[in-house]
């Protein structure tokens, strides 16, 4: 296990360096996040992993309060952990369970917000390693899946929050409207000028008339191989 501070404030994250980690998407959706819901926001993280984007929301004073979903009991009780170690347990909840199967704790609420860093690949091959093939593929849920389910739990006109691989737009919004969530603002990622999107951050709302925003992209890299000032101000500054 390695700990570490996970922003500028002093909140720390626990990780394994054998198993998934939490990386620039996590922290960038966190960002998209704190700009999209108001203060009081009843937010639900589906797939949470680590917990890193209900504890960087919170300790931003993002949501009234964060529930989090996690499929894997291994990082379910990680997420715990990290939060406790956080002092944040009075406004993170974990949940361990699957999100095609709600919990019933989860079913009888309606969210403004529900966010997901979801494995980005289709389901494919499967690594050695059964719980980074789970984290990166789409091994126990699919896109539709998370859609039917998100729309189930979200209040109407909340939001449905992520970020994804850019090539998989298409989908996202598919599934988004065959669920009646909108697509309402997507912003496009890309690691540096010059180079093919391969991120996406997208917000849908409910039952929302249909109208799509497509922000400023967002650059990672600048030329000299450093974080640009925008993502500077991202990981440095408030969210």
């Amino acid at each position: 296990m390695v700990c570490f501070e996970c922003n500028t404030q002093g909140y720390q994250i626990i990780q394994n360096i054998d198993h998934f980690r939490y990386g620039t998407d996590a922290v960038l959706l966190s960002w998209y996040v704190a700009c999209k819901v108001y203060s009081k926001s009843h937010i639900i993280d589906i797939g949470t992993g680590t917990g890193i984007i209900p504890i960087l929301l919170a300790a931003n004073n993002v949501g009234e309060s964060i529930d989090a979903l996690e499929i894997q009991d291994y990082y379910a009780d990680l997420a715990r952990r990290n939060i406790k170690l956080n002092k944040l347990d009075h406004k993170i909840n974990v949940f361990h369970g699957d999100m095609r199967f709600l919990p019933e704790e989860i079913i009888k609420k309606k969210y403004d917000a529900v966010i997901s860093n979801p494995p980005y690949m289709r389901k494919s091959i499967h690594s050695s390693n059964e719980a980074l093939a789970i984290a990166r593929h789409e091994i126990t849920w699919s896109m539709q899946e998370f859609m039917k389910s998100a729309s189930k739990i979200m209040k109407d006109k909340g939001k449905c929050i992520l970020i994804h691989r850019a090539d998989r737009i298409v989908d996202i919004f598919y599934y988004m409207r065959l669920h009646s969530i909108e697509p309402k603002s997507m912003r496009l990622i890309y690691p540096k000028k010059g180079k093919n999107a391969n991120l996406v951050l997208v917000e849908g709302v409910k039952n929302g008339k249909p109208q799509l925003t497509n922000e400023e992209p967002l650059i990672i890299y600048g030329d000299d191989g450093g974080y640009t000032d925008e993502v500077l101000r991202i990981y440095y500054g408030r969210l």
